[in-house]
């Protein structure tokens, strides 16, 4: 295996929530580890995610868990994560954006901007920062 980049989102007590949502926008495959099943004691841990990896049918891969006891969560501008492709995958990349953008905040709607490329960047209900980027060539 070559070496991947891959975002990985820490959520406050709903990851399994956030995963499923994303699993819905970008189908693939989904694993998730809870505390519990590591041996975690704490009764308001054992269900929360320890560990989870969401692989879509078009190569993309998303790891998030819940932030555990002790280490803070802070939510908001800590992460964006970009999704970009030619024309051919226009249609693909649209349909992502309209489940991202659906119940989110959109601040840039996803359009033709002046460099040519469709862009779009929204806020998802989760508050994870997404930008869509559909080129031309």
């Amino acid at each position: 295996m070559s070496s991947r980049l891959n975002p990985y989102i820490s959520f406050d007590g709903n990851a399994r929530e956030a995963m499923e949502f994303y699993k819905d926008v970008f189908g693939g495959n989904l694993t998730m580890s809870t505390f519990g099943e590591f041996g975690a004691s704490d009764p308001g841990m054992t269900d929360k995610i320890m560990h989870s990896r969401l692989e879509s049918g078009s190569g993309f891969t998303l790891m998030a868990s819940d932030t555990p006891p002790g280490m803070e969560h802070k939510p908001g501008n800590n992460i964006t994560v970009s999704l970009s492709g030619d024309a051919a995958s226009g249609d693909e990349l649209r349909g992502y954006w309209a489940k991202l953008s659906e119940s989110g905040t959109v601040s840039v709607p996803l359009e033709k901007q002046m460099w040519g490329d469709v862009f779009g960047m929204c806020v998802d209900r989760f508050g994870i920062g997404w930008m869509v980027d559909i080129s031309e060539s």
